[in-house]
């Protein structure tokens, strides 16, 4: 899993016709989504990726933590308050900046 965010200080060619990161997601109802991951972030040593819904990219992102183990990377569910307040905060600066930038 990459921790590069792709932006225009990157020193290398991008193919904006990239394959989409599609993650299949279960919710607390048992109900599937496909998410595709548009961002990620690092905090306090942590990696953080935001997902999107594939089918409904108007409804707000949902950000997880990457952990990795035994060279897989895997999309964890934040659970704890204090943790979730941190990169909300961060996510929520990224997205205005990025609004910012785009009007």
């Amino acid at each position: 899993m990459s921790e590069h965010v792709h932006d225009e200080n990157c020193n290398h060619d991008h193919d904006h016709e990239h394959e989409e990161h599609v993650f299949v997601v279960t919710n607390d109802e048992g109900e599937e989504r496909e998410m595709v991951m548009v961002y990620t972030f690092e905090s306090e040593d942590q990696v953080y990726a935001v997902l999107l819904d594939r089918n409904d990219i108007e409804a707000d992102g949902v950000i997880f933590r990457i952990e990795e183990e035994n060279d897989e990377a895997f999309l964890v569910g934040i659970e704890d308050d204090e943790e979730w307040d941190r990169v909300a905060a961060i996510y929520e600066e990224i997205a205005r900046t990025e609004n910012e930038k785009n009007s």
